[in-house]
């Protein structure tokens, strides 16, 4: 969430911050304006109620008779007020907090204008795409025919969207995922398998919650929810501690089954892995100073981290700034790599690397000490370092054969037990 002084300071730049990402919340400001200064007030008169009492309770300890009883009765009216004074003060903090949820952070200046992902404006493209010299098929055709993805039988058990990987499917996915895994750990992250289940508390640390229950499956009987990103357990992982900052940047490799429940997706991408309920992830997390500068490094660091992994399977990419209008409330800045997905004729969506400032920290009580020993909010970064199956599509469409065949990309080979293609 933001400073609420940094509201109090800027309004009409809050204002404006949320009016790029085409999320208004004019009114919620003002709200928060005027409850904030009612706190302030409110909180000035209780502070000085109880100085009152301070004060006067050392006069009635050595007083007797009369003008003892009356200064206990006008205290006990002062203790009184100030009681009713810290009721309504919990009353409005409350308002304010729930408020500030809502209020999304400010975008960079970098960030383009624009209404939706349409106007997202392309940063570099790497790689060639891929011209066949055979009719190529696409990665579910591909999929059936070698016998290593069925659709079919995973909706029979399990509904739309959803599939299963057998035989080299199944090696592939967890290949891909365990060299990225095994690439972030030589850049000295740390590997982290983590709950897939979390509390309420750890989605609204993280900026998901409010707004996003729609797309999480909820267990409402054990108040926990299923995650859909890693960067959720990970990100939340120091809550409510106060770090050295000796010890920062903390990188961290997360690594998860997400769910989600594509609410508001009907009709759209129905065929094949590219928008499915349930998938496998690697993700990057970094917890730094509160620092610009040293947030737009690792921004950069974990984007080309990511990138590196996609040159190295030799797979055509793009990067992409995200657009206001894309970019959600959380979010400083915001990189997507797009993947060649020969398919779709074009590029898809594969990893979103994103910089929040305090705004998680603060929800999360996430601190760290400085060297002059000042208690300062940290700042959170994250980015997909790879996610599976939509990768696998890239790899089955970009990586086929004339006679039906995959070859497997060079540094997957020794996560598959040497094999060099997936034949049926």
């Amino acid at each position: 969430m933001l400073d609420v002084k940094r509201i109090r300071e800027d309004p009409e730049a809050v204002k404006a911050g949320a009016r790029k990402k085409r999320l208004p919340v004019d009114d919620l400001v003002d709200r928060v304006l005027v409850l904030d200064s009612e706190r302030r007030r409110l909180a000035q008169e209780r502070d000085e109620l109880k100085a009152q009492q301070n004060r006067v309770g050392k006069e009635i300890a050595r007083l007797q008779g009369e003008e003892r009883e009356r200064l206990k009765k006008e205290m006990g009216e002062v203790a009184s007020r100030a009681k009713s004074l810290d009721s309504r003060l919990e009353v409005i903090e409350a308002e304010i907090g729930e408020s500030l949820l809502r209020i999304p952070n400010l975008p960079a200046p970098e960030v383009p204008e624009g209404e939706s992902d349409r106007d997202n404006v392309e940063v570099k493209r790497r790689g060639e795409p891929r011209r066949f010299d055979f009719k190529p098929r696409d990665h579910l055709e591909l999929g059936e025919a070698l016998d290593i993805i069925d659709i079919p039988r995973a909706a029979k058990i399990a509904g739309s969207r959803t599939y299963m990987l057998k035989n080299e499917g199944a090696l592939l996915e967890l290949a891909v995922l365990h060299y990225t895994l095994d690439y972030l750990c030589a850049k000295d992250f740390v590997p982290m398998i983590v709950p897939t289940l979390v509390k309420r508390d750890a989605l609204v640390g993280t900026a998901y919650f409010p707004g996003g229950e729609e797309q999480a499956y909820a267990c409402e009987k054990d108040g926990l929810f299923l995650i859909g990103t890693s960067e959720v357990p990970v990100t939340a992982y120091h809550s409510d501690e106060i770090l050295d900052e000796a010890a920062l940047p903390k990188l961290y490799a997360g690594y998860s089954t997400c769910y989600r429940r594509e609410a508001g997706a009907a009709g759209k991408d129905t065929k094949g892995l590219y928008r499915i309920h349930q998938f496998s992830k690697v993700e990057q997390v970094v917890i730094c100073r509160s620092d610009e500068a040293e947030s737009k490094r690792m921004h950069q660091f974990i984007l080309e981290n990511a990138e590196e992994v996609l040159e190295a399977l030799s797979l055509p990419y793009r990067v992409v700034n995200v657009c206001g209008g894309d970019l959600g409330g959380p979010q400083v800045e915001k990189f997507d790599i797009e993947t060649w997905m020969p398919s779709r004729g074009g590029y898809g969506e594969t990893h979103s690397a994103s910089r929040f400032h305090d705004y998680q920290a603060r929800r999360l009580n996430l601190r760290y000490r400085d060297a002059e020993g000042k208690v300062r909010y940290c700042h959170t970064l994250n980015n997909t370092a790879i996610a599976s199956p939509r990768i696998l599509i890239s790899i089955l469409e970009n990586f086929q054969n004339a006679d039906g065949s995959v070859t497997v990309p060079a540094p997957l080979r020794p996560y598959m037990g040497g094999r060099t293609e997936i034949r049926r």
